[in-house]
């Protein structure tokens, strides 16, 4: 059995900062400025577009508007503590019992 906390580092983390990635180029930020934004290397941002890096998960409902708002906040440069938000977008599927719906196991 794989503790809560592995399934977040391994699944649901990547496939946050994919969803904000996705979220920011279809925003019309360039991949250069997503991987600015987001603290990552331009490459980290090809492979999550390409799902070459990051577990595809699908959000929905209340977690695909967090995610949403994330990526407008990040581009309007109105985010001061990145990890934060993201803490909270992975407490809020904790909340919802959603972890093992998403990684597709008991958590």
């Amino acid at each position: 059995m794989k503790l809560p906390c592995q399934l977040i580092v391994w699944n649901v983390l990547p496939a946050i900062r994919a969803a904000i990635a996705e979220e920011l180029i279809n925003m019309g930020v360039s991949q250069l400025e997503a991987a600015r934004l987001l603290e990552m290397t331009p490459s980290a941002i090809s492979q999550y577009r390409t799902g070459k890096r990051g577990y595809r998960i699908v959000f929905e409902g209340e977690v695909k508007e967090a995610i949403n708002r994330l990526a407008q906040d990040l581009k309007a440069g109105q985010v001061d503590d990145l990890a934060s938000r993201i803490c909270e977008i992975c407490t809020q599927i904790r909340e919802e019992n959603q972890l093992g719906e998403l990684c597709d196991t008991e958590a």
